[in-house]
């Protein structure tokens, strides 16, 4: 739930850490990201074009624990209610069908 056709931006967040990235670890899972980029990239779905990376696996890094579970901890705070909780509400509305039971 974020904006695939901004580079290295995601809302006010700025910097390569906030770039869109699909990580493969095998050329199977390299063809279906390309795959599926280019479908969505063709759908319209967005008036520019899709500009997430499609980069080999390398390692990965675990957040701070302040980052971890960190709307479930901070549901109040304005960014939690103004910016995560209506990609969060949005996400269920479309996916509905395909979520767990609460």
């Amino acid at each position: 739930m974020h904006d695939p056709t901004t580079l290295n931006k995601q809302g006010n967040d700025v910097g390569t850490q906030y770039r869109s990235v699909i990580f493969y670890h095998n050329k199977e899972q390299q063809d279906i990201a390309s795959h599926y980029k280019a479908l969505l990239d063709k759908s319209g779905a967005w008036n520019k074009p899709i500009l997430t990376a499609i980069e080999p696996y390398a390692h990965f890094y675990s957040a701070e624990s302040y980052h971890q579970n960190y709307y479930n901890n901070n549901t109040r705070q304005g960014y939690c209610q103004f910016v995560i909780r209506p990609k969060l509400d949005k996400f269920k509305e479309i996916f509905k069908n395909k979520l767990k039971k609460e």
